[in-house]
């Protein structure tokens, strides 16, 4: 889904860096156990990267709301300037740590500064087989925050798993054990 630009006071907020885009992955093979695996991946973005909840009791001004086709959240200029990093980040995904969630999916954290102070950028993606012909897969960045007060549950505990296996899993149709 290609994502309309947000527009608040005048202001255009762009979106065009989270729309679709192609991504070719290539997993280096380990002699005597796997061979080179390059893997295709359709890359999307949710609305959950640029925008967010509200928090109870909190006043909202009515331009705020972003409208996508399934939902109404809050425009969250934080979020939207953090997401300007998911593109490289995701491009990045093979030579990074990834995690199991205990919800099925997986994330992977980027250490960023902001303001000359050091957090945790957090990324949770999943991937699924895609019906699109040539083995592609489909890799969905499903939110992207940095924790705050408002938004404090715990990281689940983290069990670390590489791309080229949960790559080589889905593609397979191979389950993968999800985190305790």
């Amino acid at each position: 889904m290609k994502w309309n630009d947000f527009t608040h006071n005048n202001v255009v907020y762009g979106l065009a860096h989270l729309h679709p885009f192609e991504w070719k992955y290539t997993a280096a093979g380990v002699e005597g156990k796997r061979p080179e695996r390059t893997y295709n991946f359709h890359v999307t973005f949710s609305m959950h990267c640029f925008s967010r909840d509200p928090i109870a009791g909190e006043k909202i001004d009515d331009n705020l709301w972003y409208t996508g086709p399934k939902e109404s959240r809050l425009f969250c200029f934080d979020r939207h300037e953090y997401s300007k990093q998911l593109p490289g980040i995701i491009r990045s995904l093979g030579e990074r740590a990834c995690w199991h969630t205990h919800h099925g999916n997986f994330f992977t954290i980027e250490v960023t500064t902001k303001d000359g102070e050091k957090v945790e950028y957090e990324v949770y993606f999943d991937i699924t087989r895609s019906s699109r012909k040539g083995e592609w897969l489909n890799l969905v960045i499903e939110s992207a925050y940095v924790r705050t007060d408002n938004y404090k549950s715990a990281q689940p505990r983290k069990r670390k798993i590489g791309l080229h296996v949960i790559a080589y899993n889905k593609r397979s149709g191979k389950s993968i054990r999800p985190g305790r």
